[in-house]
């Protein structure tokens, strides 16, 4: 992720930061809910999730209720048809029939008609790391630890975070790439998220470049200027094409994050921070959405594939970093079936259009 925080513009703000059940009340714009209850969950392997104590246990039902703990919380825990944030948070928007930009032809030449869609998740490993970006849900009283930025701490949310021993980290056991951590604490409806993530001492404290908290209940707006764990201070879990929304729920309901090699000096809502010193115009700004043209026939895809598809018609995706070109983010899940997935690649940059953007923030307007 490269934080280019230079020019007068942030000399001062670089500061960071369905179903329902029958009978169920509709949500409301301002309001995140669990569609099903979070207990009503049909049994997993123990041996591949932590188990975890629930709060409150009684002892005749302790072996009941700790299988149920090792279903709701651990590495990659499904979130029953959860939906992050609010009804009418930009990650949760319908963009189907939104207008197209006036410049959505030109910029797509500019990065390239020749790109196609990749998917940057999957089972398995790829050069001995999990594909896809991981996550971790924990209860409540999930004992909080230190976290000390390296970087970005002047627009990072302070710690303590509720980090486990054993949160996995994109890109582990190696150093590289942008060693994402997220961490929801499924009780409180809070998302940790840290980037550049490193355990220190077992796991007893943590070091990272940046880190921002987001309430699950509440819309993702972070100060003009500021970033996150992601380049455009965008949350990146909500932009995550997750298996239990694709394989159990069949059906994804909000945006996906994916990154391009090149973005412009400017962002647009709902990002709210650049992560560039080019400045050309007919490159794509941060917070940039796209999406997938109603008339692209999903006939001849797998069933998984054509849930993303779906949603990228109904959803659209967001530009959250820089990154290589057309990659859509995901957790990794070693139910993926990295064939069909492959299909993804048969979506060329031209089956796509950008959905109008309000003006640029750029240093001459910031």
């Amino acid at each position: 992720m490269k934080q280019l925080l230079t020019g007068f513009c942030l000399s001062l703000i670089v500061l960071l930061h369905s179903g329902c059940d029958e009978g169920a009340k509709t949500p409301s714009d301002t309001q995140a809910v669990w569609y099903e209850s979070k207990y009503d969950q049909a049994p997993v392997d123990s041996s591949t999730k932590p188990t975890r104590s629930v709060p409150g246990a009684s002892a005749e039902n302790a072996n009941s209720e700790v299988e149920s703990s090792s279903d709701l919380y651990g590495p990659g825990a499904s979130l029953n048809g959860f939906r992050p944030f609010p009804e009418n948070d930009p990650w949760n928007q319908r963009i189907d029939e939104s207008p197209v930009d006036p410049s959505s032809d030109q910029i797509l030449a500019y990065i390239g008609l020749d790109g196609h869609l990749h998917p940057d998740f999957g089972a398995g490993t790829w050069q001995g790391s999990k594909i896809g970006i991981p996550y971790i849900v924990v209860p409540g009283d999930e004992p909080k630890v230190t976290v000390e930025y390296q970087a970005y701490g002047d627009q990072s949310d302070p710690g303590p975070f509720p980090i486990p021993f054993d949160t996995p980290v994109e890109g582990d056991p190696y150093d590289r790439g942008d060693r994402h951590a997220i961490i929801i604490d499924r009780d409180n409806m809070v998302l940790y998220e840290l980037f550049r993530a490193f355990p220190q001492a077992g796991g007893a404290r943590w070091i990272a470049d940046s880190g921002a908290v987001f309430d699950l209940k509440k819309n993702t707006v972070r100060p003009k200027g500021w970033t996150s764990a992601d380049a455009a201070g965008l949350p990146i879990f909500p932009g995550l094409v997750r298996y239990d929304e694709v394989g159990e729920q069949k059906e994804i309901r909000h945006a996906i994050r994916f990154t391009l090699a090149e973005t412009r000096r400017a962002f647009v809502p709902p990002a709210s921070h650049w992560a560039s010193s080019k400045e050309h115009p007919l490159l794509p700004p941060l917070g940039m959405r796209v999406r997938l043209r109603k008339d692209f026939d999903l006939n001849g895809y797998a069933d998984d594939v054509k849930v993303i598809l779906t949603c990228l018609k109904r959803y659209g995706m967001i530009l959250a970093d820089n990154g290589s070109d057309w990659f859509i983010s995901g957790a990794p899940d070693e139910r993926w079936n990295n064939d069909e997935l492959s299909q993804l690649r048969k979506v060329k940059v031209s089956d796509l259009e950008i959905i109008k953007m309000d003006g640029p923030t750029t240093p001459y307007n910031f």
